[in-house]
């Protein structure tokens, strides 16, 4: 079976010029947290929003398209990602404060904008400085920690739907839910809008510095995870369910669920996408059989698997 990399060298023939970078059979695993899973047949890293937008306009309609960010909450498959690889990066990293309004482009990472927020003295996003990833991905899931999330200061936000025609969404439009958006999966978020409220730097800074240290005690963040695996059901911590199940420290191959918090699934650095997808099945099945409840993954899971991918993939 032919790999994507070679795949890849052909689809870009079919794909419109455009001003970022494609490139064909990128390693995807060098770009996610879990550092595992195959290539993408073709990678578009696009200069900016408008430069994405022509590009999703003039795309051949059968070519798929998945968008990834800094990869903290993914698992590539080991057989890879077929079609387009989006991932939104400098052309979509920029921040502006004005008053207690911040908007900030889908690929700047949450800690920056967290960061930013507190140098111009706005409060309430604080808890952005907890959650790993970028605002696009932080908008697409309802991203929350530390008694906050995103649907506590979203303004509006801005997405290109499957036509590469650009929405100006409010805060309603999103539907934001636990862990959820109801805007359609193949619309791409390129920018947020988010407001806070006047607040003193130095009390600004000490939350962030409670939430880091609290991150740093009770997360597995020197390692290669993916953060946290399963959403909490309601009336429950998935964590605790895990643990009640008997799961903490077990292992499939070189993926194991933490010692530290079990609903972390981590990479001893030998571990293939299939291991990690296969212990979280594991853990998923044990839970179930003890309480009753069906874990949903958190994680974001894309490409096939690696019987499926070819040679090279």
């Amino acid at each position: 079976m032919t790999s994507l990399a070679t795949t890849g060298e052909r689809l870009i023939e079919r794909l419109p010029e455009v001003r970022g970078r494609l490139s064909a059979g990128a390693s995807l695993a060098k770009v996610t947290w879990f550092g595992v899973g195959g290539p993408a047949e073709v990678l578009f890293k696009p200069a900016d929003a408008d430069d994405l937008a022509h590009f999703i306009k003039h795309k051949p309609a059968d070519v798929a398209v998945t968008v990834i960010g800094v990869g903290s909450n993914l698992l590539v498959r080991d057989g890879g990602v077929p079609g387009v690889v989006v991932r939104l990066g400098r052309g979509f990293a920029d921040i502006l404060v004005n008053k207690a309004d911040v908007i900030a482009g889908a690929g700047a990472l949450d800690g920056n904008v967290a960061l930013a927020a507190m140098e111009a003295s706005v409060s309430g996003l604080e808890f952005l400085s907890g959650v790993p990833g970028t605002i696009g991905g932080a908008l697409r899931m309802n991203a929350g920690a530390y008694g906050a999330e995103m649907k506590d200061i979203v303004v509006g936000a801005v997405a290109l739907d499957s036509e590469g025609n650009r929405h100006e969404l409010s805060a309603e439009d999103l539907g934001f839910s636990y862990r959820k958006s109801t805007v359609p999966t193949d619309w791409i978020f390129v920018e947020a809008h988010l407001r806070g409220f006047a607040g003193q730097v130095e009390d600004i800074r000490a939350r962030m510095n409670d939430i880091k240290l609290a991150r740093e005690d009770s997360q597995p963040l020197r390692t290669s995870t993916g953060g946290s695996t399963f959403k909490n059901p309601e009336g429950h911590k998935a964590w605790q369910l895990i643990d009640a199940a008997g799961c903490r420290g077990l292992r499939i191959g070189g993926a194991q669920v933490s010692e530290k918090h079990c609903n972390f699934l981590i990479n001893d650095g030998t571990a293939t996408a299939d291991d990690i997808e296969a212990l979280g099945e594991e853990v998923r099945a044990r839970v179930k059989a003890t309480s009753g409840i069906d874990l949903i993954w958190e994680i974001r899971r894309i490409g096939i698997r690696g019987e499926e991918g070819g040679e090279g993939a």
